[in-house]
């Protein structure tokens, strides 16, 4: 079963984001939150994709390098990447340096591209996988929405997503409200989501 923890503030948090001082901020503002904009969803799937294999903790870490390293997560510019971008990537010690991890996300900016031509936006794309009931807080890593997702986006040419790393994102993103119960933040997030206007 789910529990929280009492972080150094006093206050009960998912047990993930534990005692961990540069978790809260993440946690207590960001995480589990409705996301309708484009650069921020392709930034987070890109993290996420970054993440698999290692701990989100250092992901954080390097979360502004990833972001001065890949010009702030605009797709339109990352898809322009060249093969001396990889390299130069490759030697940048802020980042996480994996090849497959690297060109997967410039492979990926310019199938976003694709998909905002075809669909509109990556949101009105993503919030169609928005569940319809879900699962007791963080007690599964895949569910059918990850699953049907991430074989989606295989179809679509994108690569390094697979139905894990789509849950993560679509907890990530706020597709659902993946906080604990008696977590503080939990109730925020309810709120927003009710407030959020779906897009079309």
């Amino acid at each position: 079963m789910t529990t929280t923890m009492v972080s150094t503030d006093g206050k009960s948090r998912c047990s993930w984001c534990g005692t961990v001082a540069e978790f809260i901020p993440y946690h207590d503002d960001e995480w589990g939150f409705p996301v309708d904009d484009d650069i921020g969803l392709f930034e987070k799937i890109c993290l996420e994709s970054f993440q698999s294999g290692l701990s989100w903790r250092t992901i954080l870490a390097k979360r502004e390098n990833f972001r001065a390293a890949f010009k702030q997560f605009d797709f339109n510019k990352v898809a322009r990447f060249k093969d001396a971008d990889v390299e130069r990537l490759l030697q940048d010690e802020g980042i996480v340096r994996h090849r497959g991890k690297i060109t997967a996300a410039i492979n990926n900016a310019q199938r976003a591209k694709e998909m905002v031509k075809s669909e509109g936006s990556l949101a009105a794309f993503f919030w169609r996988y928005e569940p319809t009931a879900s699962e007791p807080p963080q007690t599964v890593s895949v569910s059918p929405e990850s699953a049907a997702l991430a074989k989606e986006l295989k179809k679509r040419g994108w690569k390094f997503v697979g139905p894990t790393t789509a849950y993560a994102f679509i907890q990530a993103m706020g597709l659902i409200n993946d906080h604990s119960e008696g977590c503080i933040t939990r109730k925020k997030v309810a709120a927003a989501r009710k407030k959020f206007i779906r897009p079309s």
